[in-house]
């Protein structure tokens, strides 16, 4: 079985793909407010699943916490023009405390290459 690590750090792989599948870390992204940090975390996501040979047509699903669940709708915004409306994954979305807190959303996603 072949292991490909994307982006490898200190402590963990941005993204990992084996067996025809790729999961991403938790990504994190920059920026003052939660519609602009998901912005950014989705074009994160785009670029990694391409470096994997994937695509937001093939997600399976998502995980998405959020620093204040009062700031769903914002993410949501975002998330409904990104994702494939045809190809929808499964999500889950909690508030939870990020690392930092200047972080207010972190999304992890799991796709098919």
């Amino acid at each position: 079985m072949m292991i490909k690590r994307i982006k490898p750090g200190q402590r963990f792989s941005s993204a990992v793909v084996v067996n025809g599948i790729v999961t991403t870390a938790g990504v994190t992204g920059s920026g003052a407010d939660t519609a602009t940090q998901t912005r950014d975390i989705l074009a994160q996501i785009d670029a990694l699943l391409a470096e994997a040979g994937s695509s937001k047509a093939n997600l399976i699903s998502a995980a998405i916490w959020l620093r204040d669940i009062a700031h769903f709708s914002q993410m949501n915004e975002v998330w409904d023009q990104w994702v494939d409306k045809n190809n929808l994954p499964v999500r889950a979305t909690v508030e939870a405390r990020l690392a930092t807190p200047e972080l207010l959303v972190e999304i992890q996603v799991t796709a098919l290459v």
